[in-house]
């Protein structure tokens, strides 16, 4: 009998690890590890309300559940308003598809929804936003960049969105390089505001590591790096990536792969000049064209400066 019991507790105790689904979370995030939190209601509460935040995750869900499911996942979208951690972060469990989404970033002073909506569209860029990989997900330029390059433009096309709150006006740049982009004056519009929502994510990386230089349109991240790299890249180049996300002028319909880096994207041996993953974190394939001119100075780009050492916590960030 005790010889059966143990038998059976054996197989039980199989019976659960097997049928437990693996879980796979992303580490490394929209931001490097630091401690920064706001609660609600606190005098850094800035940013967009609760209901605001819901409307974005709203929309999120509305069109990105059936994208996702033909992708052979199960989007969740896991709102944790109260939590007062400024971050997001994206893992894998079984099929399901997660994104979670802190309300303490929500809360950060340059977080509008049009924002908030590119960190979602970040982080299901870790899911599904193809090459170029780190372990399971797109590494996190290539989740930069598919967040402009297909997730905004598709929540920007929904009716839902038209009323999202956002920075007031645009650049005169951005608007000039649009227009040379696309034809249609909706297509403009949405790369403008694309690209607008980047620089508005990019004023958070900027106040985080204490830098005094703003990004802007007209000064691209001069590095070209010897190999991709797959952590963050600073604040320019990240800023460079949604704004070439949002110039891409390939069709919205025509998905990425994690296998070919030219498909659905732009890319020099396709006759693009514009619109490309930009070379101070991406190292282009040799099927993709390389720049003449390029000299490569190094893997990384820049550190991040020494200020931001102060804000680090035992807490990892995830996702963003």
């Amino acid at each position: 009998m005790i010889g059966s019991s143990i038998r059976i507790g054996a197989v039980a105790l199989i019976a659960l690890l097997t049928s437990t689904p693996q879980t796979r979370t992303l580490c490394d995030g929209f931001l490097p590890p630091n401690d920064l939190k706001i609660p609600i209601g606190t005098m850094d509460d800035k940013g967009i309300t609760k209901e605001q935040f819901d409307k974005v995750m709203d929309q999120v869900e509305r069109v990105y559940a059936p994208i996702v499911q033909a992708h052979g996942g199960e989007l969740v979208v896991e709102r944790a308003w109260e939590d007062s951690t400024v971050n997001a972060y994206a893992r894998q469990s079984g099929n399901k598809f997660i994104i979670h989404m802190y309300g303490g970033l929500a809360r950060h002073e340059s977080i509008t929804q049009d924002g908030m909506a590119l960190v979602a569209c970040h982080e299901i860029g870790h899911h599904i936003g193809g090459f170029p990989k780190k372990s399971w997900a797109s590494n996190e330029g290539q989740a930069d960049y598919y967040a402009n390059l297909k997730c905004l433009r598709r929540l920007f096309a929904d009716a839902g969105s038209q009323e999202f709150t956002r920075m007031s006006g645009s650049d005169p740049i951005a608007e000039k390089t649009c227009a040379q982009s696309f034809k249609e004056p909706a297509e403009q519009a949405a790369c403008v505001r694309g690209s607008m929502a980047g620089y508005s994510v990019s004023a958070l990386f900027r106040a985080l590591r204490n830098e005094d230089k703003d990004p802007r349109f007209d000064t691209p991240d001069p590095k070209v790096v010897a190999r991709t790299y797959d952590a963050h890249p600073g604040t320019q180049c990240r800023m460079d990536t949604y704004y070439q996300g949002s110039l891409c002028a390939k069709a919205v319909s025509e998905d990425v792969s994690f296998s070919d880096p030219n498909k659905g994207t732009c890319t020099l041996s396709q006759g693009f000049t514009s619109g490309i993953r930009p070379f101070c974190w991406y190292k282009p394939q040799a099927s993709e064209g390389a720049p003449e001119t390029a000299t490569p100075i190094g893997a990384a780009p820049v550190e991040p400066s020494a200020a931001l050492s102060t804000l680090q916590g035992p807490e990892l960030w995830r996702g963003l």
